[in-house]
């Protein structure tokens, strides 16, 4: 997991936060940059494919490798190709074919988490889920690092720390591409899960049967069943096991990492504006903000235990919402490393906390019976609509600035308090009526 977790956390921050970098400083304007996010909205709806992938055969390499361990590596030659040709596509005379490229990187990572969520539940039992959730961030974690500070001092290294270079960017993202063979290495190295899919298979074969005995064609019969099966069961038994509570469980999900989605995406933009070098950004925000994460998330796994999942969501939702003011003052002050370093170090604590209580809750919502398909809803929702807003952020900055942009950014983290308050109330009393 600790390995899977560095293969699904590397892709991600090459079509946001360093792509964002890039962008910025090959001219490219901040509001083309905030609709150039929205590529990674492919992350917000991976719901509607993940019944395909979890229980659809790829031709040859299911037979040969299992349904996980096929999509896994399909979905990763995928990225590597497609990072290869980002690499090749300089943004000052081929914006389009970029965010093409980028754009295939988002829906193949996509399709990797769906895989690699699924692998993470149905591989151990569920006393041992937190220890492989807490090896797969800290890969997540690691990967960032690389593909965050990596790929900025490569590019610094190859290029110019202080100007644009082609070239430089071109050897970081070719460099991504290889560092991808470590996910690659480890689905090949891996036993594919055993579950048992005799009940679901009963399920759709008596479906078609009752079908073709009500006149219809066998082949149309087997896809609807399949379809049944596969599709419109993962999300009945979701709504069928919280009724009503369900819509407010995803409002929730729904909103909790708005303020921060949303003021990432200007991040990078904002230390690129404020005179920041890539080396400085790349030691502060990309090694010790993802260790201070690290921690954070350490810090909340125990947390979590001591207090319980809600509690820690709602200290999450507080402390990320209240750490972007902090930007806005640091907007006013101007550049300043020891200031920089504080505000990161507060805010990718803060992240890590939340980011915790907010795996865990997700998990615990999940039926092991429809693994991939519904933590894709969960997670999916959880970045939909903060990945929509996020491509309006570069219009508001144009507009309104950053301070006044980072000070809403914190405004948006105030409902997501109330939901939280709301949907402990709900928990309380449906465990005093048990």
């Amino acid at each position: 997991m600790l390995a899977l977790g560095f293969s699904s956390g590397l892709p991600l921050l090459l079509v946001f936060g360093t792509l964002s970098f890039w962008l910025r400083e090959a001219g490219v304007s901040r509001t083309s940059i905030g609709f150039f996010s929205w590529v990674a909205l492919a992350y917000g709806v991976k719901w509607l494919w993940s019944p395909l992938v979890d229980r659809l055969p790829l031709p040859l390499l299911s037979r040969m490798m299992g349904r996980r361990r096929s999509w896994m590596l399909f979905s990763q030659l995928i990225i590597m190709a497609a990072l290869a040709g980002m690499a090749f596509s300089d943004p000052t005379v081929s914006l389009v074919q970029l965010a093409l490229f980028a754009l295939a990187v988002a829906f193949a990572s996509a399709t990797q988490d769906i895989v690699i969520d699924a692998y993470r539940i149905e591989s151990a039992p569920e006393r041992l889920q937190g220890a492989l959730a807490a090896a797969y961030m800290t890969g997540y974690r690691l990967a960032m690092i690389m593909a965050g500070a990596g790929a900025l001092a490569i590019a610094a290294w190859a290029g110019s720390d202080i100007s644009y270079s082609m070239y430089g960017w071109q050897v970081a993202y070719l460099t991504m591409a290889g560092c991808m063979l470590v996910g690659v290495l480890t689905c090949l190295l891996l036993h594919e899960p055993k579950v048992d899919l005799g009940e679901q298979q009963r399920s759709q074969q008596e479906h078609k049967a009752q079908l073709v005995n009500r006149g219809w064609p066998a082949w149309l019969a087997g896809f609807l069943a399949f379809g049944k099966s596969a599709v419109v069961n993962p999300f009945a038994d979701f709504f069928q096991r919280y009724g009503w509570h369900a819509l407010l469980i995803l409002s929730l999900i729904a909103s909790y990492r708005v303020a921060d989605v949303v003021m990432g995406v200007m991040a990078n933009p904002f230390y690129v504006d404020m005179g920041f070098t890539k080396t400085e950004i790349a030691t502060v925000t990309k090694v010790y903000g993802v260790i201070m994460t690290l921690l954070g998330a350490a810090l909340g796994g125990v947390l979590v235990v001591r207090f319980g999942t809600l509690r820690i969501l709602m200290l999450g939702a507080v402390l990320t919402a209240g750490t972007n003011v902090l930007f806005a003052l640091m907007s006013q002050l101007g550049p300043d490393v020891r200031l920089l370093t504080v505000i990161i170090s507060l805010d990718n604590l803060s992240a890590g906390i939340a980011t915790a209580a907010f795996v865990t809750y997700l998990s615990s919502l999940t039926n092991v019976a429809f693994s991939a398909t519904q933590y894709a809803l969960f997670s999916s929702v959880m970045l939909l609509l903060p990945k929509f807003m996020a491509g309006f952020s570069g219009v508001v900055v144009d507009a309104m600035g950053y301070a006044v942009f980072f000070t809403g950014t914190a405004a948006l983290g105030l409902p997501v308090l109330v939901l939280i308050a709301v949907v402990a109330r709900r928990v309380g009393k449906l465990e005093a009526e048990s």
